[in-house]
């Protein structure tokens, strides 16, 4: 293999890692505060739709803690299909 194709590779390999990463941190999560003075957050996708609203929570740092308690275990959960 040539070295320019070997670059024109290695340079398409870094940039789909990159674009891959972008679109892995896309999604976002957002604190906000409802009427009832309650904190909550939305996870919204890269697109800025909101995909997950958890429960309200009385203090910021209980909404920060959900947030980190989603983000350590969403990655291994199962879909339980409930309906049947």
């Amino acid at each position: 293999m040539s070295c320019n194709v070997q670059r024109a590779l290695l340079a398409f390999s870094d940039e789909a890692s990159d674009n891959a990463k972008e679109t892995a941190m896309a999604a976002k999560f957002e604190i906000i505060k409802d009427k009832r003075g309650e904190y909550r957050f939305h996870l919204k996708a890269a697109n800025g739709e909101i995909i997950a609203t958890s429960e309200g929570y009385k203090t910021k740092a209980s909404a920060k803690n959900g947030i980190e308690s989603v983000q350590k275990n969403a990655p291994d959960a199962t879909v339980v299909d409930l309906t049947e």
